[in-house]
């Protein structure tokens, strides 16, 4: 019998992707104490400011240039999914939405016809570090869903399905179960439009950590036309079906057969992005996702003549108050906290 893996690569940053998802980076910024502002303590001299992606003092500060992120800009045409593992993201969108999220939630965000927004990385913490860590996902829309109204939800942490599998020498592995179902346990429903809301599209996150030596046994999709990625980025080696691999590494898998999955002599930690192809043409340019050029021309018009709906905020990089928690403020004024 062939193997279950079909191929592999090494990890860059970002990771490389197959449809339905078009993009995924894994940010890790081991951020110092936070100022007055909530920016680093650290100078900031040195770094280009705006567009810095090099790692400086342990950390980048990306787009920001005094608090750490990615000031306003616009979407439209796909999803964003945003799991944050440390730390914390201060959302701000056209829509007049807010959010303060961290601690293993999850924000899905539906750009659909445009939206504009802010993600921050205040440094909350005056007197320790404040590592960040999170992994962005881009999902694609079908065209059907390209022009739909923009939507976010909160997936609070608490929300979210842990499933815990112990093997037969009683070595665990957790999976967060952000998208799709495992073991009876199904997560939180995505935004209406998503291509993940469609039950035959079988769109699967699966943050998996497994303890030194465990293994695991993950069931099959049940159809060879969907795709699933392994991507193991923490621990010493992961055997994966019969392949090992010493270096961290992306490997596509057939999803149809059971997937067995080894760890090395240290904690390992995967993440697993799974769902059927959309199969339909992408045209990508910068922050816009469509299927024509002419349909990317016409997302820069609209954008142009309307900002996606403007922007009411007093700063293109507004961060919440310190002391204000987790919470979601949503369009329609209404308030949820974990």
């Amino acid at each position: 019998m062939s193997s279950v893996v079909i191929e592999t690569a090494p990890l860059g940053f970002p990771w490389a992707t197959v449809d339905p998802f078009l993009f995924c980076v894994h940010h890790l910024d081991h951020y110092p104490a936070g100022n007055e502002k909530m920016a680093p303590i650290t100078p900031l001299s040195g770094r280009n400011l705006g567009n810095d992606f090099v790692i400086k003092d342990g950390f980048r500060m990306y787009h920001g240039k005094e608090v750490p992120g990615f000031p306003q800009h616009p979407h439209r045409g796909f999803e964003t999914v945003t799991i944050v593992r440390q730390g914390y993201i201060d959302h701000s969108d056209s829509l007049g939405a807010a959010a303060r999220f961290g601690a293993g939630d999850v924000q899905w965000l539906t750009a659909g016809g445009g939206i504009v927004h802010s993600e921050m990385f205040p440094l909350i913490q005056r007197d320790a570090p404040n590592t960040g860590e999170l992994f962005q996902i881009w999902l694609n829309l079908p065209a059907a869903d390209k022009l739909a109204p923009p939507h976010f939800s909160m997936l609070w942490s608490a929300s979210i399905p842990r499933c815990v599998f112990t093997d037969e020498n009683g070595r665990k592995t957790e999976i967060t179960v952000v998208a799709g179902s495992l073991d009876g346990n199904k997560a939180p429903a995505p935004p209406p439009h998503s291509w993940a809301s469609r039950a035959n599209a079988q769109v699967a996150i699966w943050c998996i950590k497994m303890q030194s030596g465990a293994k695991v046994t993950l069931p099959p999709s049940g159809d060879a036309a969907v795709m699933r990625t392994v991507y193991f980025f923490a621990g010493s080696q992961l055997k994966i079906a019969d392949q090992v691999h010493a270096s961290h590494q992306l490997a596509l898998v057939e999803s149809n057969r059971p997937l067995v999955l080894e760890a090395g002599d240290s904690e390992t930690e995967i993440l697993l992005l799974q769902g059927r192809p959309i199969a339909e043409p992408v045209v990508q340019y910068g922050p816009f996702v469509m299927n024509t050029k002419s349909e990317i021309q016409a997302a820069f018009r609209d954008y142009s003549s309307t900002g996606f709906g403007g922007w009411p905020w007093p700063s293109d990089d507004p961060v919440h108050a310190r002391t204000d928690g987790r919470f979601a403020r949503h369009a329609d004024g209404s308030i949820e906290r974990p």
